[in-house]
């Protein structure tokens, strides 16, 4: 049965930076994954940087996220696929978010958003192409 669960659940107020719950991955059996961002609502001037961080031990989340999505202003959706199959070490993942506002009516930038994961069927390997076909 494939897996899917909400990094942050659709409707989640963010107002500050900070990170979700870690989420245990390990029965998944394609390790990749559909992500849907949906941002409700939002003020003007401000941005959200959103990404995914993984750790073997659930622990220890490194310095660097394993996938970081496009930078969003406005609502909408934003989609991506995190593919683990080269990184078996990773077993809990969780979302990170960094908000910026720079306008002058609020004093806190507020994003209402989710971010949804289905798996989904692994990426084909990448095929080495010869130099003969290259050469066509």
């Amino acid at each position: 049965m494939s897996m899917e669960f909400d990094l942050i659940p659709q409707g989640t107020l963010l107002q500050e930076n900070a990170h979700g719950a870690a989420v245990d991955i390990r029965a998944s059996a394609t390790r990749t994954f559909f992500c849907v961002m949906m941002i409700g609502d939002q003020i003007e001037q401000e941005s959200i940087d959103m990404s995914i961080w993984g750790s073997a031990d659930g622990e220890n989340w490194g310095t660097h996220p394993i996938l970081k999505l496009p930078q969003q202003f406005y609502r909408g959706e934003t989609r991506a696929v995190l593919d683990l199959t080269m990184v078996p070490e990773v077993n809990f993942i969780r979302a990170g978010w960094d908000l910026n506002r720079w306008g002058r009516v609020a004093p806190l930038p507020m994003f209402v958003l989710g971010l949804h994961l289905a798996e989904i069927s692994a990426m084909p390997p990448r095929v080495a192409r010869s130099h003969a076909s290259a050469a066509v």
